[in-house]
């Protein structure tokens, strides 16, 4: 098969690398790709929402399969521009189609999703501009902390949790009359706080069957101990070590179920990857949000567990045989560090040359924000390099991200010590 990935990150990077030990992949092309997924396909300058220039790579490279990395093109429609186009309808998209995407395009949408298939989750309302003052009456009535969600995508930045009603009030306010979030926050959902522990659950589906991969935790907040400003994301763990058998029974039978059974109740068609984020409250599960496509950087530590022909279930989620593969799981446990450029999630800067990737031994570099420029490695992102290391313990596994990531330099390189702090 000749197969297309759409992104640039760390989590692409991961799919290539993984697609690319597949002998059932002829060819690899990554559009736009980074400088990771150059040395094993082919990159191609194409950005992920340019639906027509996708379409004459597809055609121009007789492409297969086309895998979405990020949820942009997938909320803008792209499994549909395929099916409505007989000039590709034949070729393969995973990710779900717009409607389904919509579970990650809207938080109102999701909630609606979660309280109709009666699946545990946070009460909630939304408001926009015009009821701006009955979202103030809301927040009166919760318990701080205070959760703002801006309704429609904000890059991973518009979940905003204050413990002050009036710093509440004042942030809804900013979400919903001054735009802060431009057309993301034209709608604002605020929720209950729920109290406990996160992890990511992970489910592939054809639309019918399900598989469910292994679990990760990541870690959000810039600073060690879980502090400061929210990032895309600074490291992960698989497996979580608080998710028990009994525990992960609850997650199926409770959240995956009726969600795979909600997308065919719903009518929302779904081939791809369903990112669950949970929270254990208690000894139970709740789901915080859905995301349509796999997290960053918890692929990178998701999919180097996965011991199946990765081309072999994207073929079986394509083609509706989901139920025919059998999940193989590597027991240890997998580690993610990810290194960021000085200054991110705020103001960075780029093109600071990366040194030492060659002297890794015994771990694996994913790039992330980064790009090949006159032979040099250099940074051209937040989030750089994710480095990925295996270990009979996750305390292993990350200790031997870290003797790595010593040989690593780059100008501000920032990265955080305490991954797995919190286990």
């Amino acid at each position: 098969m000749n197969i297309l990935i759409l992104g640039s990150g760390g989590r692409e990077h991961t799919f290539a690398w993984k697609i690319a030990q597949s002998p059932l992949c002829k060819n690899l092309f990554v559009a736009p790709g980074n400088s990771g997924t150059a040395t094993i396909a082919t990159n191609v300058n194409i950005g992920v929402t340019d639906f027509e220039a996708i379409k004459k790579l597809v055609l121009s490279e007789k492409i297969d399969m086309v895998v979405v990395g990020p949820e942009d093109p997938l909320v803008e429609g792209v499994h549909d521009y395929f099916l409505n186009d007989d000039a590709i309808k034949h070729v393969k998209v995973i990710g779900p189609q717009k409607e389904a995407a919509t579970l990650e395009g809207s938080k109102e949408f999701a909630k609606e999703f979660l309280y109709r298939h009666n699946i545990p989750t946070a009460a909630y309302e939304s408001f926009t501009k015009d009821t701006v003052e009955k979202g103030f009456t809301f927040l009166e009535t919760l318990k701080p902390p205070y959760v703002l969600k801006a309704d429609g995508l904000a890059a991973g930045k518009g979940v905003v949790i204050l413990n002050d009603l009036e710093e509440a009030k004042a942030e809804l306010k900013s979400m919903l009359v001054d735009a802060k979030f431009g057309q993301a926050s034209t709608k604002v959902v605020i929720e209950e706080f729920l109290n406990g522990i996160e992890l990511s659950c992970f489910v592939l589906t054809d639309g019918k069957n399900y598989k469910i991969l292994p679990t990760a935790k990541d870690y959000k907040r810039i600073g060690e101990g879980d502090t400061g400003l929210n990032t895309g994301g600074m490291g992960a763990v698989s497996p979580v070590p608080f998710a028990t058998d009994e525990f992960l029974n609850k997650i199926e039978e409770r959240i995956v179920k009726p969600t795979i059974n909600g997308f065919k109740k719903d009518n929302l068609p779904y081939v791809g990857f369903v990112f669950i984020g949970l929270i254990k409250v208690g000894d139970d599960p709740k789901v915080i949000e859905y995301n349509v496509r796999m997290g960053d950087p918890e692929t990178e530590v998701v999919l180097p567990r996965l011991k199946n022909d990765f081309v072999e279930i994207l073929q079986a989620m394509g083609n509706g045989t989901l139920d025919k593969i059998n999940i193989e799981i590597d027991q240890r446990a997998a580690t993610t560090i990810m290194l960021v450029s000085g200054g991110y999630p705020e103001d960075y800067e780029k093109g600071k040359e990366i040194t030492g990737i060659n002297a890794i031994e015994g771990s694996i570099p994913f790039h992330a924000g980064a790009q090949l420029k006159d032979g040099k490695v250099v940074t051209s992102g937040g989030r750089v390099m994710a480095i990925t290391s295996y270990g009979d313990t996750y305390q292993e596994a990350v200790k031997k991200s870290y003797q790595n990531i010593e040989k690593l330099h780059f100008d501000k390189m920032n990265y955080r010590k305490d991954i797995g702090f919190d286990l």
